[in-house]
């Protein structure tokens, strides 16, 4: 089941600074122009940084598609200060991306 555009369309309204890119139905998310999380099946995702960890200790892993690694699931969507901070805390702990060629 592909995500649907109107609950990426909520997420992004709960965090200034992130932005989805559509990616075969689903969503992936980035943050300071750093991979983040994604959308997938309505299920917001997040990479398990330690970070991450700390701030959601009893979050479950799941699986985003198959093949794929564990992700965090994050529930604690309606609070605005919440994802702001889980975001920025991640995007820190991730390596700048290198840029590829053009």
């Amino acid at each position: 089941m592909a995500s649907s555009k109107e609950y990426v369309d909520f997420i992004l309204e709960q965090c200034e600074g992130l932005t989805a890119r559509a990616m075969m139905g689903e969503y992936v998310l980035y943050y300071g122009g750093k991979v983040v999380g994604g959308v997938y099946d309505n299920r917001l995702l997040v990479k398990p940084t330690s970070s991450a960890k700390e701030k959601m200790p009893n979050a479950p892993m799941e699986l985003p598609y198959e093949g794929a690694k564990e992700m965090l699931l994050v529930e604690n969507m309606e609070d605005k200060a919440f994802l702001q901070g889980l975001f920025a805390v991640i995007a820190e702990e991730l390596p700048t991306p290198k840029r590829g060629r053009k």
